[in-house]
Formats: C-alpha cells, structure tokens, sequence
C-alpha cells in the first residue's frame, strides 16, 4: 500500500521500520518541527525524523497539520492509507477523508481506557496488571474511533514507563501491519468503542512527578516507574532537587511524618509516607549523577529525622 506515516517520538520508530520491512511504499512523513535545545541552541530532531532520513523518505514537518497547503501537499502525494502514531497533533476531518482506506491509528492503550497522551504512563501509575495496544480507525475525536485490533500484555512488578514504552511499540508494529492487511483484503473490523468506560489521561510534565509523602507508598511506588526515564519522580533535599529512580514497598508500623526518613543503612533509605514506608535504592541530586543508594550516601549523608519534600 501507499502509506503516508505520521509520527514523531521513539515509540513510531518502530512501527515505521516495520511498514518499511513489510515492503509498503512509504511516500512520505509527517513529523513534527524540529526544537532548540539546550544553552547552545542545538538543533534536535524528531526520532521519527531521524529514522526517515536513514530511508531517503520524504519528510513533512508543518507547524499545523491542518493548514491548507499541508492538506493540498497531503492530497498530491495520493496516499492509500496515513497511519498515525503518536503524531501529537489533532488531525482535521478535511485530511481524514483524503486516503480512501482512511487514516488508522496506533494507541499504546486498550481502548476506551486511557485516551490521551500518556496512555503508557497511566497503567503503571495506577497500578494495572496488564495494557495493550489498539489500532482503531480515526474519527475526528481524541482516540475514540472504531477499534479493528487490540492485544494485551500483562505489566510487571518492576515494570517502568520506559520498560513498557519499549514493549508496546513493537506490539503496535506488529499489529499495524497486520491491521495494515486487512484493510487491503477487506477485512477490517470496525467496532465501536463504549464511551461509557473511557478515560482520559492528560499530556506529561514535570510538576506531575513532585512526590507526595502523605499518599500511601505504594502510590508512591508506582509513581516512581510510571515516570521513569521521564519526567521522573521527585522530592527535594536541603533545597535541592532529589530524584527517586527506584524504590521498595516496605510495611511499617513505626512512628515518623511523611517525607521524614525513619531509618537509613549501608545501601538504603527508609523514607515514612502516610502509609507505610519507602526503601530508596537509586536516586539523584540536582545537577549530579544517578547513584545506588550506597554511593549516594557516600557523598551525601542522610540522617536519621531528616524530612524530604
């Protein structure tokens, strides 16, 4: 099929090597501008962008999708099919109706559960034993079109943000493709979501990973991997910044305030929370670099009393 791909971060990567792979004709790729980054103001591309450029592939990146030269250059390419995985745009109804087997999209979530941005990040934050991938045909709503595929995984216990990012994408390579075929055969389904049971979950930032002592550690638990590599989850430290990149449950009936460290050893830091306590085993102060426990408080001593946040 003639696939135009849009896509931006790590998590399209993938699904795009597999359409390439599977020998669709990719006539093109629409990514989003490149940013600034950094002091120096270093140009950064998209990972999308990077991969496009390895395959000699024509690359879009319009500020708006839907302004309306977009659309014509959208138009003149004559795709079959846009797939659509996590572009981070809103696609107009105008470019929705311009392939005749429509525009199909990859969502890291089992559909209606977690619509939105940071469908991955939710499971693990609250706490799910498994997640999946759908592919559904777009509507001109936020990821409430008609499903034709799913599949679960299940989580594990120590999963992270990053850990399930990784899984997902080449399940929702795989699935493409796959869905990829049965439009061409005529099989696709279209079954309709139940809004009854949707939730949505709200793009990512960095105030979402300020660590609340008061809720119970295995909140906290969760936080920490669902927010692990990014933004990551937080507390602070003599003013400073503190990072928490991993931790442990542990049941405690002794006495202490949230935030307030009740017990410190060689390799571990027994932080209170408003149930239970918090066994650290990797953090990081502002500016320095991720640490085990042990070679944390090597540089940095903890005492006993001591209250984070």
């Amino acid at each position: 099929m003639k696939v135009l791909f849009m896509g931006t971060p790590d998590f399209a990567v993938s699904i795009l090597e597999e359409i390439i792979r599977e020998g669709h004709e990719v006539i093109g790729v629409v990514t989003q501008p490149d940013k600034v980054k950094g002091r120096g103001g270093k140009i950064s591309f998209p990972a999308v962008k990077e991969a496009a450029l390895k395959h000699n592939l024509n690359i879009y990146q319009p500020v708006k999708v839907g302004n309306p030269k977009v659309l014509q250059t959208i138009r003149n390419l004559k795709p079959e099919v846009i797939v659509v995985a996590a572009f981070g745009q809103i696609l107009p109804k105008e470019l929705l109706d311009i392939p005749p087997y429509g525009c199909i999209n990859v969502h890291a979530s089992l559909l209606p559960k977690y619509r939105g941005a940071a469908p991955i990040q939710a499971a693990i934050i609250n706490g799910d034993k498994e997640t999946g991938v759908t592919i559904m045909h777009m509507d001109v709503k936020l990821d409430t079109g008609d499903m034709i595929l799913w599949e679960s995984i299940p989580i594990a216990d120590d999963e992270t943000g990053g850990s399930l990012h990784d899984k997902l994408a080449v399940l929702g390579a795989k699935l493409l493709v796959k869905a990829l075929k049965q439009l061409e055969d005529g099989s696709a389904a279209r079954i309709p979501q139940d809004d009854s049971l949707a939730t949505y979950v709200k793009m990512m930032d960095k105030e979402m990973g300020d660590i609340d002592f008061r809720k119970s550690a295995v909140e906290i638990e969760r936080l920490i991997r669902g927010l692990n590599p990014w933004p990551s989850a937080y507390t602070k430290l003599n003013g400073k910044i503190l990072k928490i990149w991993k931790a442990k449950v542990v049941e405690c009936a002794e006495g202490g305030k949230p935030g307030e460290v009740i017990k410190t050893d060689r390799d571990t830091i027994t932080v209170m929370t408003g149930k239970d306590a918090l066994e650290i085993y990797e953090l990081q102060l502002e500016g320095k670099k991720r640490l085990s426990c042990d070679a944390f408080l090597r540089g940095y001593p903890i005492e006993k009393g001591t209250v984070l946040g």
